[in-house]
């Protein structure tokens, strides 16, 4: 019940419409169960006739009373289907506005979410909850809501006649009610935690396939379609299992309750059919008590489905509250300063930095970048060039330490406004499905034609670019497969140059491209360097050579820094590695 109280909080701009489609509900079953009792009224008429319950209202005649029957009958039919119009439509609209709500509010959470938290979290489960789990709540919402709401209504609109007709009766008629809802209770305490693991089961059967779909080409290449195959089976199994089990314990509760309804109405069968012909219950009570005998305890049948409806959809808003809830690490200052980016210049001060597993990448490291220079970054895998580029964009925050971007602590500054000073071009490409001009002018949509050109020819993509069929038009598929990847390079290039930024990052921008993608990327370097800051970080030493400064990164310190020159008369690291990548000791 906690998910259902979270979830009640969260509701609050919707609890006006709740109430009215609650009302609308009410109201309904309070005209749906009204024929029942019609018909003892009717059978009254035809027993007592000029003395029946209706003659006393002023309807003397037959004629009369069965045309005021007719007539109430009709105006029953009529608010039943109306207030049941009403509260589907009430229900379904609030089902699509929560659902919407929910969707974007948790989107724009997890887009707003850490980078360690992405790093940390399965990225199965997060489209898990953006899609299976807020429909499942749409699906309860739809009409499961409305059932627990009627149910309950039934239950008490008809206990309540039934203790006014007949209290012995109605005792035996309500027997069966306590066990069915104390079973019920069971069957929810025990369903919870079972479709919670089928929750789960699914997100890591789905994200496993999106990874899978990710990198078919891996796949094929190593020619693991069998172990892979075998590996979703495993999980799918998995999840079919779990499923199972939680159907295995929804599926008993209707043969118990059967069986408990049964009882209920055997009771109000055979004692009031005993009272009846003993004269101490009226024909019409008897029938009364029948008829509602049945309305009263046959819609717990179907309680067993609601309830599975209804843990379906408290695991699912579970996961997804607690997701909205998940705390930010990295978040804007309470009292925002402006960012005013003149020359550039990048200062971290006494760095100290690790990750969630507590090793160091950093220790009271000091870095000084000049402004409107071209610097680079150099060293061995995990020693800490990556870690540096996170930090300075607060993908990460240090333990110590301050970063400043022209004597500006950069947390002190929004989140939006210093990345919006910064273009990255990172090693993993990532281009949308779209054209080449929507990708080019992504982080800048009102840029026009002539300014994507500009920048096309800037990164030297024009080129490759109007030699495609549809030049700028040309779609680029799914995360761009249908580029190569020095063409993909070229376009995030081109897409950092057209976003204008005064710091440009180049994160292993060459070290997935063949020597003519490198070659002109070293061009392109030498042109948009100007008035402007910009970081490379880079293993293939050629693209960076001609960097205004060089530093040399080791075990999360700097080890050495100079000019490519300079750098390789010291005959320390870089000069090792530049040997090492050209065969021949300069």
């Amino acid at each position: 019940m906690d998910s259902l109280f979270r979830l009640w909080r969260y509701a609050k701009a919707w609890r006006f419409k709740i109430f009215l489609a609650t009302l609308y509900s009410f109201l309904n079953k309070l005209f749906d169960i009204a024929p029942e009792i019609l018909i003892g009224v009717a059978v009254d008429v035809v027993v007592k006739r000029e003395k029946s319950f209706v003659a006393g209202l002023g309807f003397d005649t037959l004629q009369s009373q069965i045309i005021a029957l007719g007539v109430v009958t009709f105006l029953i039919w009529f608010f039943e289907s109306l207030f049941e119009y009403l509260y589907s439509i009430t229900w379904r609209s609030l089902a699509q506005s929560i659902q919407h709500s929910l969707r974007m509010e948790t989107y724009d959470r997890v887009q707003n979410l850490d980078m360690a938290w992405f790093e940390d979290n399965a990225i199965g489960n997060v489209q898990a909850t953006l899609n299976d789990d807020i429909n499942q709540l749409e699906r309860f919402l739809d009409t499961g809501a409305n059932e627990m709401i009627q149910l309950t209504v039934s239950t008490v609109l008809i206990g309540a006649i039934f203790f006014f007709l007949e209290p012995r009766i109605a005792v035996l008629t309500v027997i069966p009610v306590p066990i069915i809802f104390l079973g019920s209770r069971a069957f929810q305490k025990n369903l919870g935690p079972k479709y919670s693991r089928v929750r789960d089961a699914a997100g890591l059967l789905g994200g496993t396939l999106n990874n899978n779909i990710s990198g078919i080409a891996t796949i094929k290449s190593f020619t693991t379609e069998s172990a892979e195959r075998a590996r979703v089976e495993a999980m799918s199994h998995a999840y079919q299992s779990a499923n199972a089990e939680a159907i295995r314990v929804s599926s008993a509760f209707i043969p118990v309750i059967r069986m408990a309804i049964l009882a209920g109405f055997l009771g109000t069968m055979v004692w009031g059919g005993l009272m009846t012909f003993s004269g101490s219950l009226e024909v019409s009570a008897y029938s009364i008590l029948i008829f509602l005998t049945q309305r009263f305890l046959w819609p717990f049948t179907r309680l067993g489905q609601t309830i599975d409806l209804f843990e379906r959809a408290m695991a699912s808003t579970k996961r997804i509250l607690n997701l909205l809830e998940t705390p930010f690490q990295v978040k804007d200052p309470d009292s925002p300063q402006p960012l005013t980016v003149e020359k550039g210049e990048i200062h971290f001060e006494h760095l100290s930095f690790a990750y969630g597993n507590g090793t160091p990448v950093f220790e009271a490291m000091n870095l000084k970048v000049p402004g409107q220079t071209t610097i680079a970054l150099v060293g061995g895998t995990g020693s800490g060039k990556t870690s540096l580029i996170k930090l300075l964009l607060r993908f990460y925050d240090p333990q110590r330490g301050t970063i400043r971007i022209d004597g500006t602590d950069i947390r002190s500054v929004r989140l939006a406004e210093l990345r919006q000073k910064i273009a990255l071009v990172s090693q993993d490409v990532f281009l949308f499905q779209g054209s080449i001009r929507d990708n080019i002018a992504y982080g800048s949509p009102t840029a026009t034609d002539a300014e994507v050109e500009e920048a096309a020819q800037r990164a030297e993509a024009h080129g490759f670019i109007i030699a495609l069929p549809e030049g700028y038009q040309t779609q680029v598929g799914e995360r761009g497969q249908k580029l190569s990847g020095g063409q993909k390079q070229r376009l995030s290039i081109a897409r950092a140059l057209l976003k204008n930024a005064p710091i440009l990052i180049l994160d292993e921008a060459t070290s997935a491209v063949d020597n003519e993608t490198e070659a002109a990327i070293q061009r392109s370097l030498q042109r948009i360097a100007h008035n402007r800051t910009v970081l490379v970080i880079a293993h293939r030493l050629s693209t960076i050579r001609h960097a205004d400064q060089i530093f040399v990164l080791e075990k999360g310190k700097i080890a050495e820094q100079g000019n490519h020159e300079s750098l390789l008369s010291q005959n320390g690291i870089y000069a090792n590695l530049w040997s090492i990548q050209t065969g021949s000791q300069s």
